[in-house]
């Protein structure tokens, strides 16, 4: 491939600046981790990163962003130009073979034989298990199948399947066994709205009963919806990770004004400083300037303004995005 492997110690020295027990208690745990392809593509860029045991984390980012690479990092398939990567405590790639059993992964998409049922489709994949026990295998697939709503499927073949029901066998084959870890990569991609809710149902669910999740998104509402933790990637670099109520408590909301006088308040509003204004009927939106709001109101009011409601929204995570890179992002779910 042309790579530089990185060479792992067998004691590695933790992150600067984080605490042991952050690290001994995540599940996920990456320091400086590096990919460079032939060409000299950067395509994941010194990741520190920390995914806290019990989380359902979010790795969120535009396509492109290096959230695949990250995660095929992360379960072995490739090799880090630098940096360093634990999963499960455990160094990565080097304790693969270890660790894996407790992983259950989607990455880009299930690997399906078509001319095999859905159903045989699992049975195989359980026998190429060395952990699995085949003696519980025809149960372990039928509650897989159950799971993820593929019963009355379970005897179609695979290559008669929609994309949305090969997502739900690729997650099924994840589940056929308890995991510690569950990764998923664009996990919703392909479904109709209520197949997304029902998958987001179930991430919820695995998580209620002590499974990590970590799940990579270019869609904003579905971190917000699903996840507890999340952690922004942008060109290959980490913007800002953390709890998702904090990602966006730093940053001010949206400017909401009610009122007949539309247009002079936003007049006011511009004058005082206020950015991206926008009238919709009796509604001025605007990005607040960085002033006391109080003295906002006392302009429009001064000004004649007929003020029925002035309030500021709390911020979302796509407000917290733009703020953090300037940039738009894609929010369709």
């Amino acid at each position: 491939m042309g790579d530089t492997p990185a060479t792992e110690p067998e004691s590695e020295p933790d992150s600067p600046g984080v605490d042991d027990d952050v690290i001994h208690d995540s599940v996920i745990h990456t320091r400086a981790l590096t990919k460079r392809y032939r060409g000299g593509q950067l395509a994941v860029d010194g990741l520190d990163l920390t995914v806290p045991a019990g989380s359902v984390f979010g790795f969120l980012g535009p396509n492109g962003s290096g959230k695949t690479t990250t995660i095929r990092m992360l379960m072995g398939l490739i090799e880090p130009t630098s940096g360093a990567a634990r999963v499960l405590g455990r160094p990565m790639p080097r304790s693969a073979r270890t660790v894996l059993p407790h992983v259950g992964a989607l990455i880009e998409g299930p690997a399906l034989y078509g001319f095999l049922s859905g159903r045989d489709n699992l049975v195989r994949y359980d026998a190429a298990d060395p952990t699995a026990d085949p003696r519980t295998r025809r149960a372990r697939v039928a509650a897989a199948l159950d799971r993820v709503g593929l019963t009355a499927a379970a005897g179609k073949k695979a290559k008669a399947y929609s994309l949305g029901m090969k997502q739900r066998l690729g997650l099924a084959a994840a589940l056929l066994q308890p995991r510690r870890l569950l990764v998923l990569d664009e996990p919703t991609n392909g479904l109709d709205p209520q197949g997304m809710r029902e998958i987001r149902s179930l991430i919820r669910e695995l998580a209620s009963d002590g499974t990590t999740v970590f799940l990579s998104s270019h869609l904003l509402d579905e971190i917000e919806q699903v996840c507890t933790h999340a952690a922004v990637m942008a060109q290959g670099r980490l913007i800002t990770q953390g709890a998702v109520t904090d990602l966006a408590a730093g940053t001010r909301g949206r400017l909401v004004v009610t009122t007949p006088d539309a247009g002079e308040a936003a007049r006011v509003l511009k004058e005082q400083g206020a950015s991206d204004v926008v009238i919709t009927e009796d509604r001025v939106t605007a990005e607040p300037p960085d002033r006391e709001l109080a003295d906002l109101n006392t302009a429009l009011v001064t000004a004649g303004v007929r003020v029925r409601g002035f309030v500021v929204e709390r911020a979302s995570l796509e407000d917290a995005f733009v703020a953090l890179t300037g940039e738009g992002f894609d929010v369709a779910g």
